[in-house]
């Protein structure tokens, strides 16, 4: 197919496909399917091998957010019966980052609910940062706190974090149809002043909220001009008691052309599978892992993901391998302007010991019936007394 080899030959000179080529990609048949994967596939081993980053999240707080987010569980308003609790303190999150990072985790990624931080809130989570950092040698922390204020960026540079994570979620044209209490140029503006602080970047979209094959290209040009460190790309999980909760129209092939478009404009960024995965992809994961070099290990913010172990067993069943503390995540031209050299952060996850893998029921005949099946609240972990997934 003409598109996909000058798709491949521009991702392998990190040149910007247009808007038609990108369209094109989401256009494509099943029949096309396992072409495409091959082909952005051969962008993603150029840049970054056979290599998966794991990364785990750790919700600092959870729950009662004054934000009215469609998608998110944490919303104001909402009536999803997820875990609320209050921040974690600094040894409680450390213990938390700790069984990622025995899991295979080489970054944690620090989130709290709510719009923004104080300058309080910054005060806590550089305890947190820091205690992690003493207790996890060589961990990278990324920090996912909302919208920033001027200087608070630079004050978690110094207290160690390695980057920060705030996604633009949706096209500038629709944004004001997901959320009404912040603005689309809220979030451009965060991500420009961690930047700006010198963290690395991390900047995502979530997809299967209801917009079209323009909203998804439209984001997705749009982080590429930003130019994150990391896109995490995350499938919305509906969770009963939101908005969006009857929103099941994702296939797994669907999700796989998503993430191929993601490469083939990015090509050099780590592509992150982020929230979702489980429910949306389902059996073909491991197709993936060939268009994205990061997921998260194990459960998300407010919802389960599948057992660590599982998801170990299906990069060494792929053919890929974990990537390890001492490997720099990004190409040497984007290394070398970043001062941690890795990737960035996400949306959510968290795995366990005992936790276990149950095994899930086949998919169904129709793409659209909702599986709700697949969409397990997140009882263990931080904020429980339960040993966490990692």
């Amino acid at each position: 197919m003409d598109l996909l080899n000058t798709l491949v030959d521009k991702g392998l000179r990190r040149e910007l496909p247009t808007r038609e080529e990108a369209l094109a990609v989401l256009a494509t048949t099943d029949d096309d399917l396992l072409d495409v994967v091959a082909a952005a596939g051969k962008v993603r081993r150029h840049w970054f091998g056979r290599r998966v980053k794991l990364n785990y999240l750790v919700n600092l707080k959870s729950g009662l957010c004054p934000e009215d987010c469609s998608y998110c569980s944490q919303r104001l308003g909402s009536k999803a019966d997820i875990l609320k609790y209050t921040w974690l303190k600094p040894d409680e999150a450390s213990q938390a980052a700790a069984a990622g990072v025995a899991g295979g985790a080489k970054r944690v990624c620090l989130v709290a609910s709510g719009r923004g931080p104080t300058d309080r809130d910054v005060d806590r989570v550089s305890k947190t940062i820091k205690a992690i950092k003493e207790q996890n040698e060589g961990i990278e922390v990324c920090a996912c706190l909302g919208l920033l204020s001027d200087g608070q960026a630079d004050r978690l540079r110094e207290a160690g974090a390695d980057a920060y994570n705030h996604n633009l979620n949706t096209s500038e044209s629709t944004y004001g149809d997901i959320t009404t209490t912040h603005t689309y140029a809220d979030r451009v503006d965060t991500v420009r002043k961690a930047h700006a602080a010198g963290l690395s970047a991390c900047s995502g979209l979530i997809a299967g909220m209801g917009e079209t094959d323009e909203d998804l290209v439209d984001v997705v040009f749009s982080l590429r001009e930003l130019d994150p460190d990391s896109v995490p790309v995350n499938f919305l999980i509906p969770m009963e008691g939101t908005p969006l909760a009857t929103e099941w129209h994702l296939t797994p092939q669907r999700c796989l052309r998503i993430l191929a478009m993601v490469r083939f404009v990015c090509p050099d960024v780590e592509v992150r599978i982020a929230g979702g995965r489980e429910v949306h992809l389902r059996t073909m994961q491991p197709l993936a892992l060939h268009l994205a070099n990061s997921i998260f290990l194990g459960d998300y913010l407010t919802s389960e993901g599948q057992a660590g172990k599982a998801d170990l067993d299906m990069i060494a069943d792929a053919g890929f391998e974990v990537e390890g503390a001492g490997e720099v995540t990004l190409p040497e031209h984007r290394a070398g302007g970043c001062h941690d050299g890795g990737g960035v952060c996400g949306s959510e996850p968290a795995a366990g010991a005992s936790c276990g893998s149950a095994s899930r029921p086949a998919a169904p005949a129709s793409a659209d019936q909702p599986r709700t099946d697949l969409v397990a609240v997140r009882r263990r972990g931080a904020g429980t007394d339960l040993a966490p997934n990692a």
